[in-house]
């Protein structure tokens, strides 16, 4: 199976190369010249979604939460919605009309730099940790698989995908990301009928939850077996996530036009729900074939490696392999992107011109892939660093940013404010209730909500203020 790793990850690093070659000024890296049609819309936003967290992550928790687990992918592809018909078509037009080119440019041109300058900072911290969920997610597929030591795994996908990211930007990534869906929707699309069919049926299934003495078996085969307050606590974090985050915001600004977004990105959405059931029924056939395993994450993998036949174990290592990397390349674009234009040019080097702005780029994108190896060999679980991310992420951005889409009243102050308690208020929570919150109150939800009431309050007082 390594020879067709190897072979497989010479051709995305050949087109990520092929595409570097019209790559001429920072636009091409950035939003690819503002160029992206619907269909490679959808094709980059689906391969960025498809990472560790809806593969190897989510077959992990249907291992030992059975169905429910569902929930997890099902709420990337609720907030994908959410972005295509709302979130997205509003920022695509901001974007375009003041030429921005990233998320932090948005940010500053709707209140200002310092608000930028923090959210950036903020963000750079928890995406190291999604890009070592990523990496750590390959390390496991490769130890099973093929024998590779979850080091040297971690050390592979991060090189590749540094390689081809780093070449081209948004417009290679595109063009590899559209190989990476073909082969994830074969490798997928064969492997769960062909589990069903010849590993574990649903009903050895329900008699597996039956026999084994920890699981309640209807807790296990029901989507609502992780509880309200569990679902809740899935969909806060990662509904606002998939419509919020720079990464993918900023693969939307490179659409051709606002119905490209709607459509692209919409009919995305939908594949991320009927893609949703994959991985779980697989964790599930998993447990039934392997109930014992000591590492939950490592069900997928081992099913891959010990109960598929070659043909169809090496075309599934190939398609979870692209779900990968292709999620680790959106990470580096919001690490890359964001440090040079948020820190460099408009921080360290105001006057710098648009060749030195891409050289920093591509050298930010190098570096911020050693980082992310560095992180995945430390933290080692994918959803603990997955969590780590998603949570960040909403409770920052998600009052200032939907909030400045939809009034031009608030300023900078009402953002700053917002920013200021919303992390502080999700760690109380967190420490306080030991990480389960208070009901459907999750820690996240606390911060949000904490984030809302300093937003509106500040601006509140600014228009009291104003009108004295």
């Amino acid at each position: 199976m390594i020879f067709v790793l190897l072979a497989y990850s010479g051709l995305l690093v050949a087109i990520g190369l092929l595409g570097s070659r019209r790559v001429r000024r920072s636009g091409d890296f950035y939003v690819a010249s503002r160029s992206l049609p619907a269909p490679l819309l959808f094709s980059t936003f689906l391969a960025a979604n498809l990472g560790a967290g809806s593969t190897v992550g989510v077959a992990g928790f249907a291992y030992v939460d059975g169905l429910s687990a569902w929930w997890w992918v099902a709420s990337a592809g609720f907030g994908s919605l959410l972005l295509a018909f709302w979130i997205g078509p509003r920022i695509y037009r901001a974007a375009c009309r003041h030429d921005l080119l990233t998320v932090g440019d948005y940010l500053e041109q709707r209140y200002d730099g310092r608000v930028r300058l923090i959210t950036a900072g903020l963000l750079w911290l928890g995406s190291l940790a999604i890009l070592a969920g990523q990496l750590i997610a390959l390390g496991f597929i490769l130890k099973v698989a093929a024998g590779i030591p979850t080091h040297w795994g971690i050390a592979l996908g991060g090189v590749i995908v540094t390689i081809y990211f780093t070449a081209g930007g948004l417009l290679s990534t595109a063009w590899v990301n559209l190989v990476q869906v073909c082969v994830k929707a074969a490798g997928f699309g064969i492997a769960l009928p062909w589990a069903l069919t010849h590993a574990a049926s649903w009903g050895d299934i329900s008699n597996a939850a039956a026999r084994h003495a920890s699981v309640n078996p209807d807790a296990y085969l029901s989507l609502s077996g992780i509880g309200a307050g569990g679902i809740a606590g899935y969909a806060i974090i990662l509904v606002p996530a998939f419509f919020v985050s720079p990464g993918l915001l900023q693969k939307l600004y490179g659409a051709r036009h606002e119905s490209a977004i709607r459509r692209g990105v919409g009919l995305q959405g939908l594949a991320l729900l009927l893609y949703s059931a994959f991985p779980v029924l697989l964790g599930m056939i998993a447990f039934t074939r392997y109930p014992d395993l000591e590492n939950p994450e490592l069900a997928l993998p081992t099913l891959l490696s010990a109960g598929f036949p070659f043909w169809l174990g090496a075309l599934m290592l190939a398609a979870i392999f692209s779900a990968e990397v292709s999620s680790a390349d959106a990470v580096l674009f919001m690490l890359s992107t964001s440090f040079a234009r948020d820190f460099y040019q408009k921080r360290l080097r105001p006057g710098a011109g648009d060749k030195a702005l891409l050289r920093v780029t591509r050298i930010t994108a190098a570096a911020a892939g050693l980082a992310g190896i560095a992180v995945a060999l430390w933290l080692g679980s994918i959803l603990k660093a997955l969590l780590v991310f998603y949570s960040l992420l909403v409770v920052t951005l998600f009052v200032p940013l939907v909030a400045g889409l939809h009034s031009t009243r608030p300023k900078a102050s009402s953002a700053l404010a917002s920013i200021a308690v919303a992390v502080p208020a999700t760690l109380a929570v967190h420490l306080l209730t030991n990480g389960k919150g208070f009901g459907l109150i999750t820690p996240v939800a606390a911060g949000i909500l904490a984030s809302a009431l300093a937003f509106a309050a500040t601006a509140a007082e600014r228009t009291r203020v104003a009108s004295v």
